[in-house]
């Protein structure tokens, strides 16, 4: 099915895939939001390209470890619907999880952005749910849970970035 729908509606223009790990894309899907607020979070701050970028990979190493932890396939992570939807929904100037980071960076209030939204950023309301999974599956989520202690906690951005900024040095790998 996957197949015929592919053949189906890509064109020269539009290159369209298909995956059955459905695990792997729905937690990438939600997960990519919460760390996209998060990158938003450090450019409101003023940190640069780097440390941003730091951030979307290492957010990607803890999207595939709870993605794994619930059965995901680790090579879905390492595809489109993992880097490719993290990386443009984190710095992609129409994101508007990353807005509400941004926005949150520079001091802003959380119901006054929202207030000002014509759009959902769904972030918000995942952040609660990837961490809910996070701790019942008992996955390292550092930025997922700095995330939900400013959204929900009333920590300031600054605390939160700064633990995980400030987090031990250790091997990637």
């Amino acid at each position: 099915m996957g197949e015929y729908v592919q053949s189906e509606l890509s064109t020269p223009n539009f290159r369209l895939y298909y995956n059955q790990d459905i695990t792997g894309v729905e937690i990438a899907g939600a997960s990519k939001n919460v760390i996209a607020m998060a990158a938003g979070v450090m450019v409101g701050l003023g940190f640069g390209h780097n440390t941003v970028v730091t951030l979307i990979t290492r957010g990607l190493a803890e999207i595939t470890r709870l993605a794994v932890a619930l059965g995901a396939r680790v090579e879905t992570l390492s595809g489109l619907a993992g880097v490719g939807d993290l990386f443009l929904t984190a710095t992609g100037a129409l994101s508007r999880n990353r807005y509400v980071g941004v926005e949150l960076g520079r001091g802003r209030q959380l119901d006054d952005i929202l207030a000002g939204m014509t759009n959902v950023a769904e972030g918000v309301k995942t952040t609660k749910a990837i961490h809910a999974l996070a701790q019942k599956h008992q996955v390292d989520m550092p930025m997922t849970r700095g995330m939900y202690q400013v959204l929900y906690e009333g920590r300031s951005v600054q605390d939160a970035m700064a633990e995980i900024m400030g987090r031990p040095l250790r091997r990637e790998y």
